[in-house]
């Protein structure tokens, strides 16, 4: 082993380390940071999302107290369900009913509860900064369709995430001035409603784990696809 090599690996020990100390030290409450660069303190919505908002959202997943403080942050008006199998082979845990964000809807969704978080960071730091960016106005009103469908992945035998309503398909926005945008009928050219729609992918990019868009495949031509899945993927 060269000399460099030595150099670079025990660099990288002692920044693993140094690193692993400095979690401990805030997690035993021996250093105090702000709440939003401290891994354990409560995701808060309102908070401009940085490194470690993937791993807050995380947590959410099994810890229903921590995800219902969570959405306390957000604003959302949302129903807490109980566990149960709408039908067979596909469980509902941990889950909202989604009554309304400060975007209208075009009707109420099951949703996973860290789905529900993440869509509120979205529409927060995502969606309405696009528009505000293109158009000078917010978006008013979303169109999906459904998340919750006992289905698997199209072509194969594994589960679809909108089988346990960890999933959401956007097909549309409208503005306060009336105006409309479709995901089928505006992605294509170089309009404002067209980089919109990029701005929108992008924004659910870094708030959802998974996005598929017209590019991904024929079968997303039309909606804007968005989950809390075990992958990353953004196509």
């Amino acid at each position: 082993m060269s000399i460099l090599m030595r150099i670079v690996g025990r660099t990288l020990l002692l920044a693993l380390l140094l690193g692993a100390a400095l979690l401990l030290a805030i997690w035993r409450g021996w250093l105090e940071v702000p709440p939003r660069f401290d891994p354990w303190a409560l995701l808060d919505v309102r908070d401009t999302p940085n490194l470690l908002t993937r791993f807050k959202l995380w947590r959410l997943s099994d810890d229903r107290a921590l995800c219902d403080q969570a959405l306390a942050t957000s604003g959302l008006r949302v129903t807490r369900l109980a566990d149960s199998t709408p039908q067979p082979g596909c469980p509902i845990e941990n889950a909202v009913r989604f009554h309304s964000a400060e975007v209208g809807l075009s009707s109420s969704f099951m949703a996973t509860c860290p789905l529900a978080v993440s869509f509120a960071l979205f529409e927060r730091h995502g969606l309405q900064p696009a528009a505000q960016a293109v158009f000078g106005q917010p978006v008013v009103r979303l169109e999906h369709v459904g998340s919750f469908a006992c289905r698997s992945i199209a072509g194969s035998q594994r589960p679809s995430q909108h089988a346990y309503a960890n999933a959401l398909d956007m097909v549309g926005f409208r503005l306060r001035d009336g105006r409309h945008i479709s995901v089928l009928h505006d992605w294509t050219g170089q309009g404002d409603k067209a980089r919109f729609l990029r701005l929108v992918q992008e924004a659910a990019c870094d708030s959802f784990n998974v996005t598929l868009g017209p590019q991904y495949n024929a079968a997303h031509r039309d909606h804007f696809h968005v989950d809390m899945g075990l992958w990353r993927m953004c196509r």
